[in-house]
This record gives structure tokens, C-alpha cells and sequence, in this order.
């Protein structure tokens, strides 16, 4: 069986992407003046996808990261008012996180930041261009979700 990419120039172009991806999201970011890191935002952003706050564990899985990175993310997120721990309703051991009214106005600013992002981003392509793009992504996506299952 042959290998779909034996320089490695496919691996290469995606890892550069990537890098392209972030840089241009991160300027976007900092453009805004959020005051929220990428990885905040990363959180603020998994936080919107609960249907109710979640627990720090389940943050943590959800990120996959160790517990104490969450705890950080938070602390940093609370003290600007984006965030609060509020006690689980039927035990009183547990905190959950949940977004405040500021981090919703945050979180609607992080999301403007990354359209515009993308935009740049897929600016020299035409339509037809985006169009296979985006399906290709959906195939590549939808496989790491059938692996992950």
C-alpha cells in the first residue's frame, strides 16, 4: 500500500495553515482588546456549548487537559468578569462555571474575531473553491469524530 503523501508535503501544508490560522486569529483577537487569551477563549467558547454550567472535570475532559489548567483558565477569566463558580444545586461540594454577562458579550466578540479571521483567511479563494474546501473539511472532520467514537 503506498502512502497518500510520502514527502510529507500534505503534512507540512497543514501544519503551516495552522500556524497561519492562529497567527491571523490571535491578531484579530488582540485587535478587539478582549483581554482574553486564545486559550480563554477556547474555554469561554466550550463553556457556550453546556446546556447547563458544567463541572471543572467536565471542562477538563472536554479540553483535554488536566484539571489544574482549567482551574488557571478560570481563575484568569473570573477576575475579569466573564465567569463565576456557582454551587451545584444538588451537591454542595461541586462549583460549576458559568458565563456571565460580559463573557455572552465576550463570547459574540471572540465569534466576530474568528469570522473575520477565516475571512482573511480564505479571502484569495473563489466561491467554487471555498465550497470543496469546506467539504473536504467536513470529510476530514467527520472521520475524527467516527475515530473518536
Amino acid at each position: 500500500m503506498t502512502t497518500p503523501d510520502p514527502e510529507g508535503r500534505l503534512a507540512e501544508q497543514l501544519l503551516r495553515l495552522t500556524r497561519r490560522v492562529q497567527r491571523i486569529q490571535k491578531r484579530h483577537l488582540e485587535h478587539r482588546d478582549l483581554g482574553v487569551t486564545p486559550a480563554q477563549s477556547r474555554l469561554l467558547r466550550t463553556l457556550a456549548h453546556y446546556a447547563s454550567p458544567p463541572r471543572m472535570a467536565d471542562l477538563a475532559e472536554r479540553l483535554e487537559v488536566v484539571p489544574r489548567a482549567v482551574t488557571t483558565l478560570v481563575d484568569g477569566l473570573e477576575t475579569h468578569g466573564k465567569v463565576r463558580r456557582v454551587p451545584d444545586p444538588t451537591n454542595r461540594r461541586v462549583t460549576r462555571i458559568e458565563l456571565t454577562e460580559d463573557g455572552h458579550t465576550t463570547l459574540g466578540e471572540l465569534r466576530a474575531a474568528r469570522r473575520s479571521a477565516a475571512e482573511e483567511i480564505l479571502a484569495p479563494l473563489a466561491a467554487e473553491q471555498r465550497e470543496v474546501l469546506g467539504g473536504l473539511l467536513d470529510t476530514l472532520l467527520d472521520d475524527a469524530v467516527a475515530q473518536r467514537c
